[in-house]
């Protein structure tokens, strides 16, 4: 049993959330059971019964569905997976219609499933805290909230109130949802918790669900009431401008708000599930449950770390390069508690990248996230110099300098030479091998690349790359700082651009590929973002910079000689940066321009492309070569050795390149899209456009 039945003197049943197979309470086969066995139980007592109150004997209350079981569910299971969420929910009915009140002693996170077992109660008493461990992540995994989450929130908050935390996942604190409706009690202690649950159900003999008393009315309003029907004449519209319709399960999730909040409670139960299915049983999320929840845990767990090290934190670090990057990884470790010794040429240089972290605090004062005295006490770290002899002590130094290998050469011998022997060097270069800027080392076995990803407040990855030298007790201390930092490690090896570099690389070659054959500008971006990538490729090389790509094209052709193969997107860069002096935003403007007065538009300029008399090719020919642009350059970097996992090519690229969600990252594309198919498409690419379509070995071996 993973729910223990206790009921006391004075009629009060306490159930009790306790899987003893697992650390924390799951949705499984076993707990389905034991709630049928629960929901008899109380109805059997139902002469003695005064109340019920759900406890948890874990850390957190309830974790939500077991994902192991749900992505098993083959493709003709639909039946009998429906079969049993109606079962779960008769069950779930049956303790929330007993006649009798029913709390729930919230004393952790209640996530998913769990939060819709929390949802059943009448009475909600959480413990005070400012930690968003409420909500439902569902959307965010290809799923909807199937176990009673959609029909309960709507009838609790109202269709339009409900949107933000079905459609959006948003999760919340104790406090915030105690201010929105959806925690009805705070208690300080899991003792007064208990006892405020006693004290209510002694005063609430008679409690139910708002939606079980008479002359209940959706708050808000139906949807046939004026107000809310224009509401949903553009959520749709809205919606779609998000998901580009690669996301089934929001449009699922809207479909099954509106058209439950205009039936019985049974019948939006059944809706609910119906759509629940349609979604578990589909192939997009099983790709984003895969990556999105299975590989990051293994990740979080260390599943990339060399094992035998033990775990490792830093106290002081230096930076050198007080520019974005240097200022953002600065950020990113003082906001942890750790010292940042932040160099660059100037002084004033140095205090301007201090700054950035200064402006970052403020907003998070102003937004009530922290005090002026946190704040101050978070800045404090940050030690702005331009003295060389300031990184005496430091634990870890990453550069963050110009792409220039010379350059990247001074900084390291000058640093290491005021460093322990047990010191690390980490680079935070985005493209140059790190076996060769480690020749610069006098202790190459502790140099190390940590990629951060711009801008680095919000970009939650870090591709550490491992150089010919670097030893497994420099990467497992590298691994143990990228988490230290609240970020998501991935592991490679050495390379040219090494993973997410270069298939980034793939991504905005493709799109200028494009142009230079006559595609309209305009289609090119709309098939970037049609396919699911955040950016379109052109607006994206601006942000980046077109003579930065120019310098790393022709960085590239230096290094490699006649080995090197040319990309059609190297005419169209030259033409770009020499003949029309368009370099990228930063410059002034590149594919777009950037007027002041009003948002960013397509260079007019980009009419010297075109080719008037071609006739335009199909969407979906542009969303497929982008995407297996992508796709087969992470094969190749399975091929080249620099990648050993898909687990770190999947998270690697949703969370640094934006690769789209749904397909579970670009080497689960491949597997998703069949091998086969796979295969035949890229055949049929390459003849179309080119031996960059080739099929890689990885692909070939996956049959």
């Amino acid at each position: 049993m993973t729910i223990h039945y206790l009921l006391d003197d004075s009629g009060i049943a306490t159930l009790t959330l306790d899987d003893p197979a697992n650390p924390v309470n799951t949705m499984h086969a076993g707990f389905r059971a034991s709630l049928a066995e629960v929901a008899k139980r109380l109805e059997a007592d139902r002469a003695q019964l005064r109340g019920v109150m759900l406890t948890s004997a874990k850390s957190s209350f309830f974790a939500g569905g077991d994902l192991k079981e749900l992505v098993a569910i083959p493709k003709d299971g639909a039946e009998g997976f429906f079969h049993m969420v109606e079962g779960l929910k008769q069950s779930m009915r049956c303790i929330e219609t007993l006649g009798v009140p029913v709390v729930a002693c919230l004393n952790g996170a209640a996530l998913g499933g769990g939060w819709e077992v929390a949802l059943l109660a009448h009475h909600r008493i959480a413990l005070a805290g400012d930690q968003r461990q409420f909500g439902f992540p569902e959307v965010t995994l290809g799923l909807l909230p199937g176990a009673g989450g959609i029909t309960r929130t709507v009838r609790l908050l109202g269709l339009q109130a409900a949107f933000p935390y079905i459609l959006e996942s948003q999760q919340f604190s104790a406090r915030e949802g105690l201010a929105a409706g959806l925690i009805h009690a705070l208690a300080d202690t899991p003792e007064a918790m208990l006892s405020q649950a006693r004290s209510w159900i002694a005063a609430n003999p008679k409690a139910c669900q708002p939606w079980d008393s008479d002359g209940y009315k959706l708050p808000g309003g139906a949807p046939s009431q004026p107000k809310v029907a224009q509401m949903l004449a553009v959520a749709p519209a809205m919606l779609y401008q998000k998901t580009r319709g690669n996301y089934p399960a929001s449009e699922r999730a809207l479909a099954a708000m509106v058209e439950g909040a205009q039936v019985d409670f049974a019948t939006a139960s059944r809706i609910e599930s119906r759509y629940f299915t349609e979604l578990a049983c589909s192939q997009i999320a099983k790709n984003m449950i895969g990556t999105l929840f299975f590989a990051m845990n293994e990740i979080k767990a260390g599943a990339s770390r060399p094992a035998g090290f033990s775990t490792q934190k830093a106290g002081k670090i230096g930076v050198l390069g007080a520019g974005m990057m240097g200022a953002g990884i600065a950020w990113a470790a003082a906001s942890k508690g750790v010292s940042v010794v932040l160099k660059d040429v100037s002084l004033a240089a140095a205090e301007k990248g201090k700054a950035y972290s200064a402006k970052l605090l403020q907003k998070q004062v102003e937004k009530g996230r922290k005090t002026e005295t946190e704040a101050a006490v978070v800045l404090a770290r940050i030690q702005p110099t331009e003295s060389v002899a300031e990184l005496a002590g430091c634990e870890i130094v990453i550069e963050a300098v110009f792409e220039n290998r010379e350059l990247k050469a001074k900084v390291t011998r000058d640093a290491e030479a005021l460093l322990s022997e047990d010191a690390l060097f980490a680079s935070n270069t985005s493209t140059l091998p790190i076996t060769g800027l480690a020749a610069a080392s006098i202790r190459p076995t502790n140099f190390i690349g940590l990629h951060f990803f711009s801008p680095v407040d919000k970009m939650p990855l870090v591709e550490i790359i491992k150089g010919a030298q670097t030893s497994a007790a420099t990467l497992a201390r590298a691994y143990d700082f990228v988490q230290q930092l609240g970020k998501t490690p991935i592991v490679v090896n050495d390379g040219r651009g090494f993973f997410t570099s270069r298939v980034f690389g793939s991504y905005v070659n493709e799109g200028m590929a494009m142009l230079l054959e006559g595609v309209p500008p305009a289609m090119i971006e709309q098939a970037g973002l049609q396919a699911g990538m955040p950016v379109g490729p052109l607006a994206v090389t601006d942000e980046v910079s077109l003579s930065l790509c120019e310098h790393v094209t022709e960085q590239t052709k230096a290094d490699l000689g006649a080995s090197y193969m040319p990309h059609p997107a190297d005419a169209l860069l030259y033409r770009m940066t020499h003949e029309f002096n368009r370099k990228g935003r930063a410059a002034g403007g590149g594919f777009y321009d950037y007027p002041t007065e009003s948002g960013k538009k397509l260079w007019a300029g980009l009419s010297a492309f075109a080719k008037p008399n071609q006739p335009l090719p199909a969407m979906q020919d542009l969303i497929d070569r982008l995407l297996f642009a992508q796709a087969l350059e992470t094969a190749r970097c399975f091929d080249e050795g620099v990648l050993e996992s898909e687990r770190d090519a999947n998270v690697g690229s949703l969370l640094g390149l934006g690769f789209p969600a749904w397909t579970g990252g670009a080497a689960q594309y491949l597997r998703q899209y069949g091998i086969d198919n796979a295969i035949a498409r890229t055949k049929a690419l390459a003849v179309q456009y080119g031996s960059r379509f080739n099929i890689p070995a990885w692909l070939t071996k996956q049959t």
